[in-house]
């Protein structure tokens, strides 16, 4: 019941632009990460519990330029009916963005992939979203790094998890970088006395939010409308009555 009233429709405006489900789908690749701005109760929660534009995150499995459904398919966590398998036409008139991790060979893609389809069919894991609102609102009154060690970790069962903590599990079983915490140590080299060296440990899936991967250092914003070729010059603008504007030169006509 909690599940189903979450994901009704918010009454928060929206007012971010969607993003043209065709060039989404000619852009987007496997492997990447899909970000939503979605319309429902809990990503409105998710929302303002982040401070972020970003309230989900589904995995790019296939992708073959096809805006009408399938075969351009994602894994994600839904909270009704868990992790599964969804076209990108469930995030028609959604503001998306796409996020895309560098330097993936194809056998990795794949790993990263095959990952998240073997949890198809998990729940999901509302004890993990509480946990969230615990480590994210201003109380207790003690510095974030503290409130990461204070929470309990979800619900402890591996067979269930949150659409950013399903990303993160599969990135993290390839060992690619989403925000680590990052510490460092003398380097144990004769030949640079003095020299140091970053030192990356894995941050808890579970502390993952989908605002994460669109902050990440280690991941490329693509942007479908700059992607397929942007002219701002092709652009159609309306304009008011006396206020014309040379559009070919770009100069507005003296007074």
């Amino acid at each position: 019941m909690l599940a189903s009233y979450l994901t009704g429709p918010s009454r928060a405006p929206n007012s971010n632009a969607p993003t043209d489900e065709t060039a989404l789908a000619q852009t987007i690749r496997p492997g990447d990460i899909l970000l939503v701005d979605g319309k429902q109760r809990i990503s409105t929660a998710i929302k303002y519990l982040t401070q972020s534009t970003w309230s989900h995150a589904a995995l790019c499995i296939e992708a073959t330029g096809d805006a009408s459904g399938e075969p351009t398919r994602f894994v994600e966590a839904d909270a009704v009916e868990g992790v599964r398998i969804v076209s990108v036409a469930e995030f028609a008139g959604l503001h998306t963005r796409i996020c895309r991790p560098v330097g993936l060979s194809e056998p990795e893609i794949h790993s990263v992939i095959d990952f998240a389809l073997a949890h198809v069919g998990d729940a999901y894991d509302l004890a993990n979203v509480v946990d969230l609102a615990r480590y994210l609102c201003p109380t207790p009154p003690v510095p974030s790094g503290w409130r990461r060690r204070m929470i309990a970790l979800g619900s402890g069962e591996p067979t269930k998890a949150i659409c950013s903590t399903l990303v993160a599990q599969a990135f993290q079983s390839i060992r690619y970088p989403i925000l680590p915490e990052i510490t460092r140590e003398l380097m144990d080299d004769p030949e640079c006395q003095g020299c140091v060296r970053d030192i990356l440990h894995i941050r808890h899936h579970s502390l993952f939010t989908p605002r994460d991967f669109d902050v990440s250092p280690f991941f490329e914003v693509v942007k479908p409308t700059l992607a397929a070729g942007f002219d701002f010059r092709a652009l159609n603008w309306h304009e008011p009555p006396g206020h014309n504007i040379v559009a070919q030169s770009g100069i507005l006509p003296e007074a």
